[in-house]
């Protein structure tokens, strides 16, 4: 850590700017500049080698989202986002090799960002991070797309989930359960925003908390007053009225009917 690492303050706000530059040099970090637009980041950029940009989202010329998808390169830095805005789902970032944080700045929420941030500055994990700042972005942006993959971050490592290859998506509190083969991926994001994302002709939501591959479904049965559909590795998942419909015309009506392999 110290003073090796370059940070560059991309804000329009200025008390922002400096209150931001002030607490970065406190923490043995080298403020190259602080700027107050994009295009005066990427002038910065272009002479100077920066390790961090520490980027506002919202600004009046040009968002820092847009900033954020130029330097997603594999030789770009790293970015740390920063807002007073909390609607642009801070927790997609939490996990993630980039992080977001909220104005005013918690000290010791910026002392961990600058621990997250120097680690990948001096392992270089360049392909890694590139991905995450890629995937978070897309994740957050709001985009008609569907998502195609995710990027979570693991212990010491990131991994990126093509989601296609998910059976299920599972809401766990604050993360979702991502079952792919044999292994549950733990992801930090909300299962609603998630499935919003998601590729409708590749997956159906049945409950609430689940969300599963249309492939993957086996049987509809009723159990009870509930619902219950069976996935095609014998695992049991709820299905919800609110569901019930979507799920019946997928699985082919209730207790289904048989099914070739999953893809």
């Amino acid at each position: 850590m110290g003073a090796s690492h370059r940070a560059l303050v991309v804000d329009d706000e200025p008390l922002a700017r400096v209150n931001l530059s002030h607490a970065l040099g406190r923490a043995g970090w080298e403020v190259l500049d602080a700027v107050a637009s994009a295009a005066a980041a990427r002038r910065v950029l272009a002479a100077r080698e920066v390790d961090v940009v520490f980027l506002d989202v919202q600004m009046p010329e040009e968002d820092g989202l847009s900033l954020a998808r130029e330097l997603a390169g594999a030789d770009g830095p790293v970015v740390v986002f920063v807002t007073a805005h909390d609607r642009y789902a801070v927790a997609a970032f939490e996990v993630r090799a980039l992080d977001y944080l909220q104005k005013p700045v918690d000290d010791a929420r910026l002392a961990r960002t600058l621990v997250r941030a120097g680690e990948l500055v001096d392992l270089r994990e360049r392909a890694a991070w590139s991905d995450a700042v890629r995937d978070a972005v897309d994740e957050v942006d709001g985009g008609a797309a569907p998502l195609t993959r995710v990027c979570v971050r693991g212990v010491g490592r990131l991994e990126t989930v093509v989601l296609a290859d998910v059976r299920r998506f599972t809401s766990a509190g604050n993360y979702v359960e991502l079952h792919v083969g044999d292994r549950v991926v733990l992801h930090r994001a909300s299962l609603s925003a998630l499935a919003a994302r998601l590729d409708p002709a590749l997956f159906v939501q049945t409950h609430r908390t689940t969300v599963v591959r249309r492939d993957r479904m086996r049987a509809l049965t009723r159990v009870g007053d509930t619902w219950e559909l069976t996935l095609d590795d014998g695992a049991r998942v709820p299905v919800s009225a609110r569901h019930l419909t979507a799920v019946r015309a997928g699985i082919g009506g209730e207790r289904g009917c048989p099914r070739g392999p999953a893809r």
